[in-house]
């Protein structure tokens, strides 16, 4: 079983920056992939950026270098720095983990832009 908490969330303006994290806990030794997902009201949630232990990465294209992820195998951690906040990037942010027949979600963190 793993588990998955995020953190960094909160309340933000328009061009500011956010970071975000996300830690593992329990069989982690079986995760390969990990990674973070969203989701805006009234939208089906979306891939943001998702990166393996090697570092190979697979990134949604409206990054568009406003994202960077980055894994921590030692301290089994993903994080997602956000640069430029526009209102679109308001949403929930999932921290996911993946298995090869398994995957595992956190609870997610709020990212609200709003001016």
């Amino acid at each position: 079983q793993v588990q998955l908490v995020e953190s960094g969330g909160g309340l933000m303006q328009p061009g500011g920056s956010l970071k975000l994290s996300c830690e593992a806990s329990g069989s982690i030794a079986l995760i390969n992939t990990m990674g973070w997902y969203r989701q805006a009201p009234g939208k089906q949630r979306e891939l943001v950026a998702t990166i393996t232990r090697d570092g190979r990465r697979n990134t949604a294209d409206f990054i568009k270098g406003r994202f960077a992820i980055s894994r921590d195998n030692a301290k089994d951690a993903v994080n997602l720095q956000i640069d430029s906040l526009k209102p679109e990037d308001a949403a929930v942010y999932y921290c996911n983990a993946q298995e090869r027949a398994t995957t595992y979600w956190g609870k997610g963190t709020l990212v609200t832009v709003s001016s």
